[in-house]
């Protein structure tokens, strides 16, 4: 199969991690064509319900006795309860009894998988929010009413709670169940390598993945470092929508919400990030200085280096043109012996490999300093 060709190379460098189960392929596909390498971890794996009697038996229920309200949380939930009723023979009930009823989507995928199934959503929450769809159908009347809710793998949105409150008969439907992690050594090293700077972004698509990847974080002691790196801009936490970034800010992780729920939209973003300005940068003498975990932009030249090149060259970047002592810029090589002249021939490799030796300056018996614009 032929490759595609690549797109721009605005993530050249980067190191992205997608803590995503659903469409990782295509994600991870997408990110590439713009020169990021990708590593997968997702935190949790989506468990289908084909075979699960209690959804199969509540689906007889629905047929027999038909809802005057239906609740669309998900689309990947919504085509799963369609593909789980044509496995057990019963998607004409269903279907007729669901062209009855008032159906609302909680975003335009759930409205897709919708009319996917030859329905039509009467109505689509604007915000994406189960509490926007929630205070609509409140706000309508819904005593007596029977109420179909189709949930999202957690089922945690509150709205049974909220409708069985208002006097309704709520019949709820889970359709897919969060389970394990396929490879939880690959979240374990996704976190440990974000914590150290060897990961430029990490990216969410779903509000239970983000809190079990937190939680492995918080485990090995990593959740502290991870905030800190989100704080100073030089680590990307992106998530696909305000629900799903609710776990990460109330981390303390700075998080960019990327625009209308979309992993297009998500790509975007984090390619007008560090494509477009987004990432800190520092203005020096050689141009403006970009720091990526595979080396650095300069002047939009992309200069790949070693791990250690990258950690010496980033506590210069984050000294912003204060002077970093040898003995500090040493713990950046860890595998060199303990010396001043190890670290001189660190600076000397950078140096050259940025090809601009102005840009990282000598301060005669105290260090190195990055030289910015306006440094005397």
């Amino acid at each position: 199969m032929t490759e595609r060709e690549p797109l721009s190379a605005a993530l050249q460098g980067c190191t992205i991690v997608i803590a995503v189960d659903r469409r990782s392929g295509e994600l991870a596909a997408a990110l590439e064509r713009h020169g990021a390498q990708v590593r997968a971890a997702p935190a949790l794996t989506i468990v289908p319900h084909i075979d699960d009697a209690a959804l199969l038996e509540r689906t007889r229920e629905l047929i027999a006795d038909p809802p005057d309200i239906v609740v669309v949380s998900t689309g990947i939930g919504f085509r799963g309860w369609i593909e789980a009723a044509i496995e057990a023979d019963l998607v004409t009930g269903l279907t007729e009894a669901l062209e009855g009823a008032q159906i609302v989507a909680r975003g335009p995928k759930a409205r897709g998988a919708i009319q996917q199934a030859g329905l039509t959503a009467d109505w689509v929450a604007e915000s994406e929010t189960s509490a926007e769809l929630g205070e609509y159908l409140v706000a309508q009347g819904i005593a007596g009413r029977r109420i179909a809710v189709q949930h999202h793998g957690s089922g945690a949105d509150g709205l049974d709670e909220l409708f069985a409150g208002h006097g309704a008969d709520v019949v709820s439907m889970t359709v897919y169940r969060w389970g394990p992690p396929a490879d939880p050594d690959a979240v374990r090293r996704s976190v440990a390598q974000t914590a150290s700077g060897e990961v430029d972004a990490v990216l969410f698509t779903s509000a239970p993945g983000a809190s079990q990847w937190l939680a492995e974080a918080e485990r090995d002691g990593a959740l502290d470092a991870i905030a800190r790196r989100s704080q100073t801009g030089r680590l990307l936490v992106a998530a696909v929508g305000p629900i799903t970034a609710g776990p990460l800010q109330d981390a303390g992780l700075r998080t960019t919400i990327a625009e209308r729920g979309r992993l297009g939209s998500l790509v975007r973003c984090v390619v007008g990030y560090f494509g477009g300005g987004g990432a800190p940068i520092q203005e020096t003498v050689g141009g403006r200085l970009e720091l990526r975990s595979g080396g650095a932009v300069l002047d939009e030249r992309f200069v790949p280096l070693s791990r250690s090149g990258v950690e010496l060259l980033g506590m210069l970047f984050d000294a912003a043109g204060s002077v970093v002592p040898r003995e500090r810029l040493q713990s950046s090589l860890s595998r060199s012996a303990p010396s001043t002249h190890a670290v001189e021939m660190a600076v000397a490799r950078v140096r050259e490999a940025l090809g601009a030796p102005d840009v990282i300056k000598t301060v005669v018996k105290r260090g190195y300093r990055l030289n910015v614009r306006g440094d005397g």
